[in-house]
């Protein structure tokens, strides 16, 4: 028997799925650098009770929901490659393939895999601020998840690497580059709903797992130099956000608005304005 696992022995890999919910024949798995990652399975047991009975009479599996946890730091040399498939016009899926191992990866022992197929973005965050990195912190949800003991049979498996630092990122309004900001966020909601239907075999499986209206939310927070932000809410002005992702990879946000601003003033503090923002449409190239 193997000793519990550590966060070395563990690793995530994605594969973008040509059919919903079916992993491709001999996959390129490709990496990210998770900070942390949670795999949760909830089989929504149908719990059963009668007269006659203190106890429950019977516990059924519901719909299964198997889902996900990740946050990484975006890899430098491929900075978006993962976080495109949050874009809900692309209409593709995922298979997501967390590993537990013992050893070299490449001759890994004592293998614990959790397949994760049919996987979209219900949820993800991209923030940066001063002397850190650009993250993503993501929910996804998943229509199934296979257990195993061995990596995909002819699969190969490559990791991206490297990280995009503060100073590597940047911050447009417009075609300005804002140079009073300290941190950024942005937030891209999908609001997937899981869908099942009647059906025999696997009718405790979702068979759609379609977006729903869309939530584009996000902040930055400025040193205070200026009270451009304020007359542009007070204003009712309107405007576009870019933020760099690395290299020149960015997201833009547009038709966006001020929907919060605060500066809190204390003794012995700077003052900052703390912004938050909505927009209407996001593309992230």
């Amino acid at each position: 028997m193997p000793e519990t696992y550590s966060a070395h022995e563990s690793r995530v890999y994605y594969v973008e799925e040509t059919a919903f919910g079916q992993t491709p024949t001999n996959p390129s798995m490709l990496s990210i650098p998770a900070e942390t990652m949670e795999p949760t399975v909830n089989p929504n047991n149908i719990k059963l009770r009668g007269v006659g009975s203190v106890d429950l009479q019977a516990i059924k599996k519901g719909l299964r929901a198997p889902s996900l946890k990740i946050a990484y730091p975006l890899p430098s040399d491929a900075p978006i490659n993962l976080l495109q498939y949050a874009r809900t016009e692309l209409g593709k899926s995922l298979s997501i393939q967390l590993l537990y191992y013992k050893g070299v990866f490449a001759s890994a022992t004592d293998v614990i895999s959790l397949l994760f197929a049919g996987c979209k973005f219900h949820r993800v965050t991209v923030d940066c601020s001063i002397e850190n990195v650009v993250k993503a912190t993501a929910e996804v949800l998943a229509q199934d998840v296979t257990t195993g003991t061995a990596k995909i049979t002819g699969a190969t498996y490559a990791d991206h690497s490297g990280a995009v630092p503060f100073y590597e990122s940047y911050v447009k309004k417009n075609t300005t580059t804002l140079e009073r900001a300290t941190d950024w966020k942005f937030t891209l909601e999908n609001n997937l709903k899981q869908v099942p239907v009647i059906r025999t075999p696997n009718g405790n499986i979702l068979k759609y797992l379609p977006h729903r209206h869309r939530g584009l939310t996000g902040e930055v927070v400025f040193e205070f130099e200026s009270k451009e932000e304020f007359d542009d809410i007070v204003n009712d002005a309107e405007f576009a956000l870019e933020f760099g992702l690395g290299g020149s990879h960015k997201a833009i946000l547009s038709e966006c608005k001020w929907e919060n601003l605060a500066s809190p003033t204390t003794v012995e503090e700077l003052v900052s304005l703390k912004a938050t923002f909505v927009a209407k449409t996001v593309t992230i190239s």
